[in-house]
């Protein structure tokens, strides 16, 4: 039994330095692989259809019509679908600014299905049916792309091949608070070292749900939008790739977005975003790991793509078994080497502080002050992510057992400012009123890692110390933020 027990916690460790390993081949295409797509064709201008799928973004709806209708292109060679789900005033906000919009020559729909079935994949998909484009812009609700968006992305479809290019998110709000900033740092490891290290490489990426275009005929030939995943996005994106299609990721291109302000709203961004990877790997994983005329690395490349929300069945697995790990140990001196293997959890770290690093720094223009504000904000980044695993760990492994849920969206409160505090008086709060289930969950294991704290003290080995106090960093504010942000919903 206890080999058993020593082998599952090994077996965790080493997933997750092979995760890191991957990111490290992810770092250097990055850094040294150069970029060997075509160039792009400026002179084309083809018909574009923008979608724009609304649920109930009363304070943002209004931003992206008006973004997409001012875009810097010819207005007889593209149409706007606002495909809206809404039932709030949302829908009356949204049929005033079409009006608006129609009366400046502006060829733009208020698309209104008769219920709501496959939420956002199901939207897209009604949409599909009446799109005029050869290509097909997607904007979320909170993006605000700018001016020269088409000009930039369009060109890169005179490949024939290219069947999505991809841009990179650039944060609006980044500067609100240190929730928004630790956001922005981690969505920004894979806004860069990520998405361009696997389009260097010429391995599978996904289309991001929004600030991208789609060619027509490539959702159509890789079966369109299926609503059975929570992650849409990454699924077509996979099959649409498993079909030969290439994607483009465009780093440099940005398109301006809205984090989420609450830590409520970011717990259920998380849990659909790892849900809806767990569920795509069980759909997804088996076929591409077949499929022939796919080289070896890529699939190795997609495995480790698609699994990447078993990482937190990991870090959850590694922080509870280590507990009865120095138990073990204490009573049987024999598997002392088993500490060994912590070694593993430390090159892991900094592997990942590499990507992040890179990812954090690379336009900097003051090198030495923005190092030191990294290593702040890793391992705060660090600490608050391994509280989010506790409640992304029940997403994917609902999503590994087939266990559906419906889409809940992020709201967003149209908050731009450091310090602005709109977002109190935000009528979407409401979602977040309470405390559920998981809050009192948070609080349990406080309670157990702070034992696991003081008990590594008192038998060692002392190097788990750390490691228990970022998660109770970590934890403590994930508690403390959301049981003071629920305070003030309705």
């Amino acid at each position: 039994m206890e080999l058993l027990f020593i082998g599952v916690y090994v077996f965790f460790l080493l997933f997750i330095l092979l995760y890191s390993l991957m990111e490290l081949n992810l770092l250097f295409l990055y850094l040294f692989k150069s970029d060997e797509s075509s160039k792009p064709n400026t002179t084309d201008l083809p018909f574009v259809t923008i979608q724009l799928p609304v649920y109930n973004e009363v304070y943002v709806v209004e931003r992206i019509i008006d973004a997409s209708a001012n875009l810097d292109y010819p207005q007889d060679r593209f149409e706007i679908q606002v495909l809206d789900d809404s039932t709030d005033e949302t829908s009356s906000l949204i049929r005033n600014r079409v009006e608006f919009w129609e009366k400046r020559g502006v060829r733009i729909k208020h698309v209104i299905r008769p219920d709501r079935r496959g939420f956002k994949a199901g939207a897209l998909s009604y949409g599909m049916k009446t799109v005029k484009g050869e290509f097909i812009a997607i904007f979320d609700a909170d993006f605000q792309p700018e001016r020269d968006f088409l000009k930039k992305t369009l060109a890169y479809f005179n490949d024939s091949r290219i069947g999505v290019v991809q841009t990179r998110w650039k944060h609006m709000n980044k500067d609100h608070s240190l929730l928004t900033k630790l956001q922005a740092f981690a969505l920004d490891a894979h806004f860069t070292v990520e998405q361009t290290g696997r389009n260097k490489g010429g391995h599978f990426i996904n289309f991001n749900g929004t600030a991208g275009i789609w060619r027509k005929s490539c959702i159509e030939d890789a079966g369109g939008w299926h609503a059975d995943t929570l992650t849409e996005d990454l699924d077509l994106s996979y099959r649409a790739q498993m079909k030969g299609w290439k994607f483009k990721y465009l780093e440099e291109v940005e398109s301006p977005s809205e984090l989420p302000v609450t830590m409520g709203a970011l717990k259920n961004q998380q849990f659909r975003w790892a849900k809806g990877a767990a569920e795509c790997a069980k759909k997804n994983l088996g076929k591409v790991l077949v499929k022939k005329g796919i080289g070896l690395t890529t699939k190795l490349m997609a495995l480790f793509h698609l699994f990447n929300s078993f990482l937190y069945i990991c870090i959850m697995s590694v922080a509870f078994m280590s507990v009865p790990m120095m138990y073990l140990v204490k009573m049987l001196p024999e598997y002392k080497q088993v500490y060994d293997f912590l070694q593993i959890f430390m090159v892991s770290t900094v592997i990942l502080g590499a990507v992040y690093y890179v990812a954090s720094t690379r336009k900097s223009e003051n090198k030495g002050r923005d190092s030191l504000r990294f290593f702040f904000y890793f391992f705060v980044f660090l600490s608050v992510s391994m509280s989010l695993s506790l409640y992304n760990t029940i997403g994917v492994i609902e999503g590994y057992l087939g266990r559906k849920s419906p889409f809940v969206r992020t709201p967003k409160f149209n908050i731009h400012d450091a310090g602005d505090d709109k977002w109190k008086k935000n009528k979407y709060l409401s979602s977040f009123k309470g405390l559920g289930l998981i809050t009192w969950l948070e609080a349990a294991v406080i309670v157990y890692f702070s034992f696991g704290f003081v008990l590594s003290i008192q038998i060692g080995p002392l190097s788990f110390a750390p490691f228990y106090a970022m998660l109770l960093f970590g934890f403590s504010y994930s508690l403390v933020l959301t049981i003071r942000q629920s305070s003030y919903a309705k």
